[in-house]
This record gives structure tokens, C-alpha cells and sequence, in this order.
């Protein structure tokens, strides 16, 4: 399905934390702040994922979060992206935790991974304009 050019440009991002250290929610509200102003682009932080088209997911699974993680991606109308953030989406130092269910790409499917612990707010960016690349159908989803 392609999109017009307004609709791809203008992405509203639903934030989910899964059981990070929050570390990487403090880089999300720095993205946000006018330093960086993703808002000029059509980036928004909305807070109900049923009018987001990307989904952020930060840190690792735990028991508690997986079956709500899962209810938050269903309940996001298609197209939509998932964007994993921070080095926790691959288990990171919580690797092999008894508390996790593992990386939310064994819950739902992620197409972007921002790398870093956590990572800068130009990385965040990077991977906002991968998902619009995804979006668009100018990438194949590759990270």
C-alpha cells in the first residue's frame, strides 16, 4: 500500500516502555525538546496508540509487559512501524534475565533497532527516518 507524501511525512509516534532502566525514555523527551524539534517534520508524541502509525518500544520484555505490548501493536491501525530503542531490544545487560519474556521482536515484529545505551537523540532521529523510509517502501526494513 503506498502512501501519499503528507501521511508518510507526518508521523505520530506512541511510546511503550516495557521495563527499560529509563534511560532511553529520558533520550525520547530530549528527541522532542526544541534542540532538536522533530515537530517542524511532522513528528508528534501522541498518547493512545489507535492514532499512532510508529510504535517505540524501549527495554527489554518483562513477564508483566508482554501480553500488553502485544495489545498495544494490535491496537494500531495499518501501516505501522516498531521501532526498537536502546541495546536492551537484544537483551543487553538484562541477557538471560528470569523476569523477561526476551527482546519484544519475540512478542511483536520490530522493522528499525536504534542502537545504543542509551542512544543519542540524532540516533532516535536516524531511526524516525528509517520508518518513514519503510513506510514510503523506499526500504526494504532493513535495519
Amino acid at each position: 500500500m503506498k502512501l501519499n507524501r503528507a501521511f508518510s511525512r507526518s508521523l505520530w509516534v506512541f511510546h511503550f516502555n516495557s521495563g527499560s532502566c529509563n534511560g532511553c525514555d529520558i533520550e525520547v523527551v530530549a528527541t522532542l525538546m526544541p534542540r532538536y524539534d522533530p515537530e517542524r517534520f511532522g513528528v508528534k508524541l501522541v498518547g493512545s496508540p489507535k492514532h499512532a502509525d510508529v510504535l517505540v518500544v524501549t527495554g527489554p520484555v518483562t513477564h508483566d509487559m508482554g501480553g500488553r505490548l502485544r495489545r498495544v501493536y494490535e491496537q494500531m491501525a495499518d501501516p505501522k512501524v516498531v521501532i526498537g530503542m536502546g541495546s536492551c531490544q537484544s537483551g543487553g545487560v538484562f541477557f538471560d534475565s528470569y523476569n523477561l519474556d526476551g527482546p519484544a521482536e519475540e512478542i511483536i515484529p520490530v522493522d528499525v533497532y536504534v542502537p545504543g545505551c542509551p542512544p543519542r537523540p540524532e540516533a532516535v532521529i536516524y531511526g524516525v527516518v528509517k520508518a518513514i523510509a519503510k513506510l514510503e517502501g523506499l526500504d526494504g526494513g532493513v535495519q
